[in-house]
């Protein structure tokens, strides 16, 4: 957490930050009686900080925030539990990095599924008949229709892998739009499985 260099956490009334940034603080911040204030990133709350007069107000934000906006460390490690993490992409209109041998990948993408009896128990089986460990999938509903749905996933695996060809194949015969966001490489923290 951070706050002016006159503050201290006796004078904090409120703290400033992302919505997932301030739910994983929930404890902390109800221990010490903080009010959660939504902004619209970390780095924006601590700038705002920075701009302000107001003793009561902090954010929470990176090291690294402290150190632009000039601000204080109140206090590190808040978040309730210590494996809390962030993912940051960076996105490109055009791919531009090819692959490399022997460097792990992921892969991103979009999906619409047909309106189709069992399509999404028959995209998950392509993608386990071809052995394509699935990381994350999430679901979300267009337009408030219970009938139209986009899922987005995270796979093992560079489109350019002949398993995650096949699977993305597969995936296509059961999906109205199929939209690969991207391939990066693995981050070392991650241990993948292929």
């Amino acid at each position: 957490m951070l706050c002016l260099q006159e503050s201290s956490i006796d004078k904090i009334v409120s703290a400033e930050s992302h919505f997932h940034a301030l739910a994983q603080c929930r404890e902390f911040l109800t221990t010490n009686k903080i009010k959660p204030v939504l902004s619209s990133d970390t780095a924006g709350a601590a700038e705002e900080i920075s701009k302000s007069s107001d003793l009561t107000r902090a954010a929470i934000a990176s090291e690294l925030a402290a150190e632009i906006y000039g601000l204080k460390i109140l206090k590190k490690n808040i978040e309730d539990a210590f494996h809390n993490t962030t993912r940051f992409l960076l996105m490109n209109h055009k791919s531009t990095e090819r692959k490399i041998v022997n460097v792990k990948y992921i892969t991103s993408f979009l999906f619409k599924l047909r309106n189709i009896s069992s399509a999404l128990y028959k995209v998950l089986g392509g993608f386990s008949s071809n052995n394509v460990n699935m990381l994350k999938i999430e679901s979300y509903m267009l337009d408030g229709s219970f009938t139209a749905t986009q899922f987005y996933i995270d796979i093992e695996g560079h489109p350019d892998d002949e398993n995650v060809k096949l699977a993305i194949e597969e995936l296509g015969f059961f999906s109205k739009e199929v939209k690969i966001l991207g391939s990066y490489p693995a981050d070392r923290f991650r241990s993948l499985s292929s």
